[in-house]
């Protein structure tokens, strides 16, 4: 997907030292205001590691993070960040974990209430509202963490494997429900998977990291139309996109004489 305009986020030359253990070296990569774009990898490829430098958590070894233009290394707080766990506060309610970033940096106003509010009855939370955590099934959790994560109002999201803890048709019914929030908001998303399947399903370039240390291999601009549907997975298109990936890692596996790397595929 070629960028027709200023990257809305721009890593350039990121490299991250643990000590003498190298995760990531010279990292870069531009994403296009309002792009989808997946980071596919095995586990130990540095997917994460760049996720905490973007978020902020991290204080980078060497490179740039640049959101609209400004440098926003070891800045936490400038991007949306969603991990595997949902980390719920049990004793708050549906409505009060959403909003939650609000309650946390200046006090969580009705406004701010109003606002998760609409936006969980649109979203199909708005009978929950008053639930908490305990009271929701493990997919219900993470439509909460999600919207949490919107309603914190950047540009930008980070979500690291969100469904990875969840069983097949559950995962599917998500990924379809966060491509829905993703059209209509017209958010940035930088996705964290070792799903190929997932991967090509949800994004419209897919980043292939490859470990030792963490660098990017391969990005694949996935040419399948959208809005998609459960019918893309068996379509020509998909097929062939998924052999050139699988292709691409099992190679690169080879030529280095290790096991082929563990991408799960969902039953």
């Amino acid at each position: 997907m070629p960028l027709e305009a200023a990257p809305k986020l721009s890593v350039q030359h990121l490299s991250q030292s643990f000590g003498s253990f190298r995760a990531l070296g010279d990292v870069s990569l531009d994403i296009a205001p309002g792009e989808f774009v997946c980071i596919l990898g095995a586990s130990g490829c540095g997917k994460s590691t760049l996720f905490n430098a973007v978020s902020g958590l991290l204080k980078i070894t060497a490179g740039r993070i640049l959101l609209d233009g400004r440098d926003i290394a070891g800045k936490p707080g400038e991007v949306g960040y969603m991990l595997q766990k949902d980390l719920l506060l049990p004793w708050r309610t549906v409505l009060g974990n959403i909003t939650l970033g609000a309650s946390l940096t200046r006090g969580a106003t009705r406004a701010d209430r109003a606002h998760a509010a609409e936006l969980a009855a649109h979203y199909g939370l708005g009978d929950f509202l008053r639930h908490y955590p305990r009271a929701l099934s493990g997919g219900m959790r993470q439509r909460v963490a999600l919207m949490r994560t919107i309603a914190a109002g950047r540009d930008v999201m980070l979500l690291d494997e969100p469904f990875g803890a969840l069983d097949s048709q559950t995962r599917i019914g998500m990924q379809q429900w966060l491509l829905q929030i993703w059209r209509e908001l017209n958010r940035t998303v930088m996705f964290v998977t070792h799903d190929v399947d997932e991967a090509i399903f949800l994004a419209d370039r897919v980043v292939v990291m490859l470990p030792k240390p963490g660098r990017i291999g391969w990005i694949l601009d996935i040419a399948i139309p959208r809005p998609r549907e459960m019918e893309c997975l068996t379509s020509p298109a998909f097929v062939d996109t998924k052999r050139r990936i699988m292709d691409m890692l099992y190679s690169q596996a080879t030529l280095h004489g290790v096991p082929g790397p563990d991408l799960s595929v969902p039953a």
